[in-house]
Formats: C-alpha cells, structure tokens, sequence
C-alpha cells in the first residue's frame, strides 16, 4: 500500500468512526467543523435562567429537561432532541455580550483528520532517551489518548494508571494502524527526549481514534492538583468561535493563582484567525490568559504551511518529520515513528520550559524565558529550534 492509499484509508477509517457515534452532531456550515454532544447545553449559573428560557422558546418543557453540575459554577441541561446551536444563540441573545453558554465540544487530537505529511506516522529509526536528570521535578501531565504499554517509550520516565492504558490496537488484517494509538507515546517521547528535569504523567481523556467530549477533558483538568504543567495536544471549533463553557471553567480553576502552564497544540488547518480551544484561550481576556502557550510548528525553515495561525498563537516549534515513541507492531520495527503536527511542537514547548524552571524559579517565568530567548522567528512568532 503506497502513502496515498495509506492516508485516504486513515481517512475513511475515522470519518466512518465518527459517522458511527450516535451522541455526535456537527456542524459544517462555517469554515471548520464544529463538532458537539447532541441535546446537552452547558450554561454558567450567571445565564442559566437565559439557557432555560432559550430552551423553552425551541419548544421543549420542564419535564424534558435534566440537569447535573459537572463543574462548580456550572450546569449541563440535556434535552432529547434540542437544536442546541439555536438555543445557545438564544441564550447568548438574551443575556447580551459575555454571556458564557454553549455546547458540549467534541475534541481531537489535532493531527486527528487534517492529512498530508501531517497524517498517519511512518516507521523511523530509533532515538535514544536517557534516564531522568538530578533534578526531574517539572510535573507534566500529557492529557491524549491512552497509552500503549507495548512501546519503546521508557516506563522508568512516566507513570499512568490502568485505566489510562490503551487495548485497542484497531489493525485490520494487514496490521495497518487506522486510529491514533500511540499518539500519547509519541508526545510523551518527545518530552523525555529533550528534558531530563520533567516526570511525565499520562491521562486518557480521548478514545483510540483521537476523539473526546469536552466535558471529559474538563473534568479531568479540574481533578488535577500535582501538576505543574498540562501538554494539550488535542482542540476543537467552537460555535461562533466563543470559549468552550466547560474548558473556560475547569482552566480557570486549574491556572488561576497558581504557578501552573497549559501549553497547548494550535491545529493543523492552515488556518488563520479563528481560535482552535484550548489553545485560543491565550488569546482571551481572561486573568489566566498568559498561562496558556499556544503552539504553532515549523519545519527548520518556515512555518508550516498546515500549521494554525492567528494573534492568539504565542510560539512556534519544531513539528515536521518529527520523531519520537510509538508502539511495538508489524510495520514499525523500531517502535519508532517519524509525525508531524502541533501535537508535536507543543511537547517540544513543554520539554524546553521544563529545562530553565529551575533557573527561574517559577513555571510561568519559564515560558516567558523560553520565549524571549527563541533562537528563531518564524511567521512573527518567536521560535524554538
């Protein structure tokens, strides 16, 4: 199979997995996909009263509606049958300008459906990841998919829990791997590849084809206390490219007041400006707003051309041909792989701000440091090498 077959079957493969879940609903009628949980509206407790007078007006009543507080501050209504993008612009249109409602978002990790060299990983050579430094005291926290016990990823280097292991290989006959398992592999390698001061830690928050809901991410956000720096390699398209609810709550609760960083991919639409969440949070007038590092990529050169842009991107990594961890199976015979995304400049973001911590003394100097240190520029931004 040549690497057009390969990817437009990568392709296939989970356009057919979304088309199968029945809870998903997207809409396709802006520029980008905005994929959501059908009949589940979020609503801060500020605008609730506009939520339930929206959903009201679309015909549905009391009875129809349940409700839970998945965060504190916050509530999901879920409503068989609600048109919830014209409840949400309801509920907007009610409360006036700031008004903090909207879907339950879908996410993926970002190299997820875009394709090109940014699509499935091909087999590589292997690397070599060396044991922890004196000092690995930078707690990373990699929120992905699940990890691949099988995997030349060093198990002294990170640590997870059982049921943040993935069993889901999704080979067909010819052992080709149609899903983005081994995605988490691949970003924590590259973390552990170019720093010896960060203790990984890995959490499942997606499924084996690189999809999760919002409000799972968030929940897992807002358990968080021993961590100091989160690795989103992973985002969506939000309705009217408003903050996602939940996300806004759970980072607020995470960010604020502490010396902690969200550093988070940018997406690989090419496109510019529209926000691709969590990234697009460093880029709003939030108190939390210079805690999140949005993270474009280059290829050494330029940046890439697949590559999200916009004023709320904060920095540009390399994200071309990288190579890092991947799973042991038919095809890669190393356990190595050579991919290419954001998803792959973002580790390298977190790998270099966990270098100079201990110089600066807080996480959040850290990031500025990396920063205004950048060897290169690339498109504007800062860039590191």
């Amino acid at each position: 199979m040549n690497a057009t077959e390969r990817l437009d079957r990568w392709r296939s493969r989970r356009a057919a997995h979304l088309a199968s879940l029945p809870w998903l609903a997207t809409d396709r009628t802006g520029p980008h996909p905005v994929r959501y949980v059908a009949g589940e509206l979020v609503v801060v407790d500020e605008h609730y009263d506009d939520a339930r007078a929206a959903v009201s007006a679309l015909g549905h009543s009391a009875r129809d509606v349940t409700e839970d507080r998945p965060l504190p501050g916050v509530r999901r209504l879920r409503v068989p049958g609600l048109d919830v993008l014209a409840a949400t612009r309801r509920a907007r249109g009610r409360a006036g300008d700031g008004a903090v409602v909207g879907p339950n978002h879908v996410l993926i990790g970002s190299p997820h459906e875009q394709g090109g060299p940014y699509g499935p990983p091909s087999a590589a050579s292997a690397l070599t990841i060396g044991p922890a430094g004196a000092d690995p005291g930078v707690r990373v926290v990699v929120m992905d998919t699940g990890v691949w016990a099988d995997s030349p990823l060093p198990s002294a280097r990170y640590s997870v829990v059982a049921t943040d292991y993935e069993t889901d290989l999704d080979a067909d006959a010819d052992s080709e791997i149609d899903s983005d398992v081994g995605h988490a592999n691949f970003v924590a390698g590259v973390i552990l590849q170019s720093s010896g001061r960060a203790r990984v830690r890995i959490v499942k928050v997606l499924d084996s084809f690189g999809i999760g809901t919002e409000l799972d991410l968030a929940t897992r956000i807002a358990a968080l206390t021993d961590t100091d720096v989160l690795n989103l390699s992973l985002g969506a398209y939000t309705v009217d490219d408003e903050p996602p609810v939940l996300l806004q709550a759970a980072l607020g609760q995470f960010l604020a007041g502490q010396d902690r960083l969200v550093v988070a991919a940018a997406g690989n639409e090419g496109a510019e400006p529209a926000p691709f969440w969590p990234a697009g949070f460093a880029g709003v007038a939030v108190p939390w707003r210079e805690q999140v590092v949005a993270v474009a990529a280059h290829d050494g050169t330029a940046l890439c051309t697949w590559s999200n842009t916009g004023p709320w991107v904060t920095i540009a990594a390399p994200g071309a041909g990288v190579v890092s961890t991947y799973i042991n199976c038919t095809g890669f015979g190393s356990g190595w792989a050579a991919w290419s995304g954001t998803s792959f400049a973002t580790p390298k973001v977190v790998a270099a701000i966990a270098e100079v911590a201990a110089q600066t003394g807080s996480l959040f100097a850290a990031a500025k440091q990396v920063s205004a240190t950048a060897a290169g520029s690339f498109g504007g931004y800062p860039g590191i090498l």
